[in-house]
């Protein structure tokens, strides 16, 4: 048995959600803030076999777009001036981290 971690953009929360559901896959979602734009996420937690491990990164993939977004950046030039400009960054996708499970139990 796998344990899948996998932090997607809450623009793609819902259609993961629904996408894995269909699939008949058990998951947890969590709130949860990236740390480099601090922009909101959903972290899904599911555990499944091993042999559907594939299957499950597949519909998640399927369903996490990357794309670019422009961001405010700030540069200094000398003391005490600073400007901002935009800078952009490609946002979205999703990270996963597939553990093994030692112990399962459904109380």
């Amino acid at each position: 048995m796998k344990l899948i971690f996998a932090i997607v953009s809450n623009d793609d929360s819902q259609k993961v959600s629904t996408a894995l559901t269909k699939a008949r896959f058990s998951i947890t979602k969590l709130a949860t803030t990236g740390g480099f734009l601090l922009s909101g996420n959903t972290t899904f937690i599911i555990g499944t076999e091993d042999e559907k491990v594939d299957e499950c990164i597949k519909i998640i993939g399927e369903h996490s777009k990357k794309r670019k977004q422009m961001v405010p950046s700030s540069a200094s030039y000398g003391v005490g001036m600073y400007t901002t400009y935009p800078v952009e960054v490609t946002i979205g996708g999703a990270t996963i981290f597939v553990t093994d499970v030692t112990r399962f139990e459904k109380l």
